[in-house]
């Protein structure tokens, strides 16, 4: 049962396949979002830690979501600071590569994250960045979360694993998290002067018309950059066509939320 009496937002950024920009578009819409006057929680979940070194932090902290889940370390303990004022970060760390594994024989091993996430406050929008499989890692999540983000990138085999990652989060709808919803499919990558690219694009939005989102993710060098610097987007480059369509997409993810039924900490039980 959640305590907490805040409404707040818990999304998963989940896709099995790698490198489709789920870690960019973790980073980037977090920093979106914050620029939008949000307060966001990123939790970096991957064992790769992509995510925490994006933000500028070592992989190498004391404390990260690795005790949280196999440990009995309050999240709280694990919430570092970024560059971005109103931006935190539970980090991921090495540790991370055996969790899949240690989880296994644990009590509610599906919920540690959930029962971590139920007293916590101060946030308007928690993003969760899922390792590219559907593991016990990201089954945590996706009983954490109220909704599901879904990069695919514009390229030949964008559908492909799609499907199995629709059945995944049904199931855990069915099993373990009633409200959990796909929010969206956000199409990353794009590049409009390629012919596949835009084919890609309409076979995905014909597919799923209600579930793609308007804004669309460009190709570009500078967002690829970004997280060399340990910067997300709209810091490294704010002017660029990329940090523009995150923050566009922040709008829109704004948006389809608000459209959603609230889900208020302290009245709904898990």
């Amino acid at each position: 049962m959640f305590h907490v009496c805040h409404a707040v937002n818990v999304l998963a950024i989940s896709n099995q396949k790698g490198g489709v920009g789920k870690t960019t578009t973790a980073i980037s819409l977090a920093a979106a979002l914050v620029e939008k006057g949000s307060r966001v929680l990123l939790i970096d979940l991957d064992p790769q830690g992509n995510a925490t070194s994006g933000l500028g932090v070592g992989k190498d902290q004391p404390r990260s979501i690795y005790g949280v889940l196999v440990g009995d370390e309050g999240l709280g303990e694990a919430i570092h600071p970024t560059g971005v004022v109103g931006l935190d970060l539970i980090p991921s760390s090495p540790e991370m590569a055996g969790a899949e594994v240690e989880l296994v024989p644990l009590m509610a091993r599906e919920f540690r994250l959930r029962d971590a996430l139920q007293h916590q406050k101060g946030y308007d929008t928690v993003l969760i960045d899922c390792p590219p499989s559907l593991g016990l890692l990201t089954v945590n999540a996706l009983a954490a979360a109220d909704a599901v983000l879904v990069p695919v990138q514009c390229e030949y085999y964008a559908l492909e694993g799609l499907a199995q990652l629709l059945a995944t989060i049904d199931a855990v709808r069915q099993r373990l998290n009633a409200k959990l919803e796909v929010l969206a499919i956000v199409l990353t990558m794009e590049d409009r002067r390629n012919r596949l690219s835009m084919q890609v694009t309409e076979e995905v939005i014909r597919h799923f018309p209600e579930l793609v989102a308007r804004v669309r993710i460009p190709r570009a060098v500078r967002l690829a950059e970004a997280p060399s610097h340990g910067q997300p987007i709209n810091v490294y480059d704010p002017g660029s066509r990329a940090a523009q369509a995150y923050g566009d997409l922040a709008q829109e993810i704004s948006m389809r939320l608000a459209s959603r039924v609230p889900i208020v900490l302290g009245g709904v039980g898990a």
